[in-house]
């Protein structure tokens, strides 16, 4: 018995010191990775080639990554204008894909080599390698590639936050999103559709409302006419919608507010400046308006989040769409071009 408890424990040893030489191996790399070391427009997005390796702690992950979603949040928080504002330098990115490096003491449910996507990171994703903790790291199935990996992350968490969570969206209703084109509004379209909603869209250009109408809305609206928000009332045969997912409120809610059934829901995912409202629209239907922050959520919501999202995988209507594709020395670019650009188009990336 003591020989053989002596084999077992020098096998773990063994294991436990290759472990540790590896991730002191992966630490001693350097890497390209973007850094910011003062607030304010694209330019401040550097990128550097001579950033180590971050070495993974308890319950932690290294990740190389593939691509990484770039979200408009990133362009709040790098131009100082975000409630949340991390220590300087940092590197932005929250939603990777790649594959596992190695692994920190205490992880149990990945190995260097599986291929997986987070919904957070602990050293930055617009970098060749990541740290995340093991909580925010999930598998990525063989049915979507790394691109598509790196549009699960905020995009799907925040839609499904959105509807559920906050709105409390049932099957049966109706719902608008407005920017539908973009990487939420695709993830609330396939959601909602999936989830046995009426679906409405809005979108600015016909390759926009097109991807709209392939990824799970019944109508569109061009939001760029002046008679949109008749349009949509005369589908709704004068009812309203129940629920509005909001990605531009500063521009669109009081418009949204008009728009509503009685009872119902926006939900605030975006917004870039302040609006004058008339409270007296939410009070002529008990209409409710409800900011979402996925960041706030609780570990039981995003544990029901991920099942729905595994689920949305296996069965095939969670099918994230790709839009502009970066290399890691033009994320300055991808900033520019995601607030600015005109219409989107699917889900921005950064590939490494």
């Amino acid at each position: 018995m003591l020989a053989e408890f002596n084999a077992v424990l020098g096998a773990i040893l063994s294991w436990s010191s290759q472990v540790t030489a590896h991730n002191e191996m992966a630490a001693s790399k350097l890497m390209r990775a973007i850094r910011v070391s003062e607030f304010g427009g694209p330019s401040v997005l550097k990128l550097h080639a001579d950033i180590p390796v971050p070495n993974p702690g308890q319950r932690q992950v290294l990740i190389r990554v593939h691509a990484c979603g770039v979200n408009p949040v990133e362009t709040y928080i790098r131009s100082g204008a975000y409630a949340r504002k991390p220590s300087l330098p940092y590197t932005p990115g929250s939603d990777v894909s790649g594959v596992v490096e190695a692994v920190g003491d205490g992880v149990r449910f990945f190995q260097a080599g599986d291929r997986v996507f987070t919904t957070a990171t602990e050293t930055g994703g617009y970098a060749e390698y990541t740290v995340a903790s093991e909580d925010t790291v999930h598998r990525l199935p063989d049915s979507l590639d790394y691109r598509q990996g790196a549009a699960i992350g905020i995009p799907y968490f925040t839609a499904y936050r959105a509807l559920f969570h906050k709105a409390h969206a049932k099957a049966g209703e109706t719902v608008l999103i407005h920017g539908a084109s973009g990487g939420v509004g695709v993830a609330a379209c396939q959601m909602a559709r999936a989830f046995g909603m009426r679906v409405l869209g809005t979108a600015s250009t016909a390759e926009g409302q097109a991807l709209v109408m392939q990824n799970g809305a019944h109508q569109v609206f061009n939001h760029k006419e002046k008679d949109y928000t008749k349009q949509i009332m005369e589908s709704t045969n004068g009812q309203g919608v129940n629920v509005i997912i909001e990605m531009l409120s500063n521009v669109n809610l009081s418009n949204d507010l008009q728009m509503l059934a009685y009872g119902g829901r926006v939900t605030i995912v975006g917004s870039r400046g302040p609006i004058e409202i008339n409270p007296r629209d939410t009070m002529a239907k008990e209409s409710s308006i409800i900011g979402v922050a996925v960041f706030y959520a609780t570990n039981e919501e995003k544990a029901e989040c991920a099942a729905a999202l595994f689920a949305g995988m296996d069965s095939g209507w969670l099918r994230p769409v790709i839009g502009p594709q970066y290399n890691l020395d033009k994320a300055s670019q991808a900033h520019e071009e995601i607030i600015n650009s005109t219409g989107a188009k699917g889900k921005m990336v950064l590939i490494m």
